[in-house]
């Protein structure tokens, strides 16, 4: 499990890259064709681990509820993060990847319930739902590099 943690963090590098890198506004833009923006799939990226890991395992989440459900699943935009929000998630980039990896150690996700996730891949275990979670971030950093493409073309 050490390679998945160890490609988790590489990846969450590249999307603090973008938040450091891209001007505010193009961060919060979103381009026509599009119904979502790279600040979204940031977020979106940092609140999924805690369904995948902590809620389908019986466990309270690591971060702010408001903010899992602001950016789960079936969440879109809605305007501009206040600064405070945008620290946050900034920071929880690294520091829930950490968390996971140490209440994993620690052995916290036992009690995992099964879950079809909607690439129709079935996660029977907290292993599946961190090797899915690598899966599902890429993905995401293909959208970001694609609204990225779009933002420079507008």
């Amino acid at each position: 499990m050490e390679k998945t943690f160890d490609i988790l963090l590489k990846n969450r590098k590249i999307l603090h890259n973008f938040l450091q890198d891209m001007p505010k506004e193009d961060l919060f833009k979103v381009p026509e064709g599009f119904n979502n923006n790279i600040w979204w799939n940031i977020a979106h990226v940092v609140v999924t681990p805690q369904l995948l890991m902590y809620k389908l395992s019986g466990l309270d989440f690591t971060i702010e509820e408001e903010l899992i459900n602001k950016y789960k699943k079936g969440t879109f935009p809605d305007g501009e993060p206040s600064k405070k929000e945008q620290e946050k998630i900034s920071a929880y980039l690294f520091s829930t990847v950490k968390h996971i990896q140490l209440d994993y150690e620690h052995g916290k996700f036992k009690n995992f319930q099964e879950y079809m996730t909607s690439p129709k891949i079935g996660l029977n275990s907290a292993e599946d739902a961190l090797a899915f979670n690598v899966f599902h971030e890429g993905l995401h950093l293909g959208a970001i590099l694609a609204l990225k493409k779009a933002l420079a073309q507008a």
